[in-house]
């Protein structure tokens, strides 16, 4: 442990330039810094999001929605670029008070109904469209106590775990070996769950899947934060089996790249107005055509 102990003043302020690689969106109080309205497209359902895990869970559910057949999932996704604080715009506040990604709008009712916060979307598609949600009281119950636990358990992951390994601008011993405690102690509540069932919450394919995938898959395939072999990812069996099975799904390998901005350009589409986008306006096929982005 370092000698450098930090000693709480008796009343904290803000230092705007102690946040780390995250210093430039982070502050301690909420509301717009900027007018912006969002844009609205031609579907029932606008979503505002970018591809990190709690974007992708929410994509992924839609494009599991139109797999079934489900037409009025139709959706338009914008882009939110979070690391330019278009967050913080004066519309997306309207539609999320919290400034975080996803939100959605529900443009097919009288008014509009804004959903925020990814469990609470996948809890909203899942009522309004009779999917990915069991429907007897057991079955559930155990989705949604899965669905809680991700939404409770993933703060620790990436604003701890995450923040602290792999963002932090110096490391410290304590905070990485507090937070990789947790992320291992999870990691195996979630493989000795999936031991004795095909999906986190039985035999069937549900909401909590969704949400708990983009997290916890992501961390045992090294897809955020390079820290499988730090954690020993290959161990948790169980859950690789589950990650890669999932991972093998249509609709959840279109999801994962809507709002994408990084990795392979062919994999990145960073806004999805039409299913036929996935074809047609990849940055692969959008850089190879000389078209810029509106």
């Amino acid at each position: 442990m370092s000698d450098d102990t930090y000693t709480p003043p008796r009343v904290w302020k803000w230092d705007k330039d102690s946040g780390g690689k995250f210093a430039n969106i982070n502050r301690p109080v909420a509301g717009p810094t900027h007018e912006k309205e969002l844009p609205v497209g031609k579907h029932p359902l606008q979503l505002y999001s970018l591809a990190t895990p709690n974007g992708v869970k929410v994509t992924v559910m839609l494009e599991e929605l139109l797999a079934l057949g489900h037409e009025g999932a139709e959706y338009d996704a914008h882009l939110i670029d979070i690391t330019e604080g278009e967050q913080f715009g004066s519309g997306f506040v309207k539609a999320n008070p919290n400034s975080k990604i996803p939100a959605m709008v529900d443009r097919s009712t009288h008014p509009p109904i804004r959903v925020f916060e990814s469990g609470s979307i996948l809890l909203y598609l899942a009522e309004k469209f009779g999917a990915f949600l069991p429907h007897t009281p057991e079955q559930r119950t155990e989705t949604l106590n899965w669905l809680f636990w991700q939404m409770g358990a993933a703060p620790l992951l990436g604003g701890g775990f995450g923040h602290f390994y792999a963002y932090a601008p110096e490391k410290y011993e304590y905070p990485i070996n507090r937070y990789t405690m947790e992320i291992k102690r999870q990691l195996d509540v979630l493989d000795r769950q999936l031991a004795d069932h095909q999906f986190v919450a039985g035999s069937e394919y549900t909401i909590a899947d969704m949400a708990i995938w983009p997290w916890y898959g992501a961390l045992v395939k090294d897809k955020v934060y390079d820290a499988a072999e730090f954690i020993e990812a290959h161990t948790y069996q169980n859950v690789i089996r589950w990650t890669d099975e999932i991972a093998q799904r249509p609709a959840v390998q279109r999801g994962r790249m809507v709002n994408r901005t990084w990795g392979e350009p062919s994999s990145q589409l960073h806004e999805r107005h039409d299913a036929s986008d996935f074809e047609l306006r990849t940055q692969d096929k959008l850089e190879g055509s000389g078209e810029s982005e509106s």
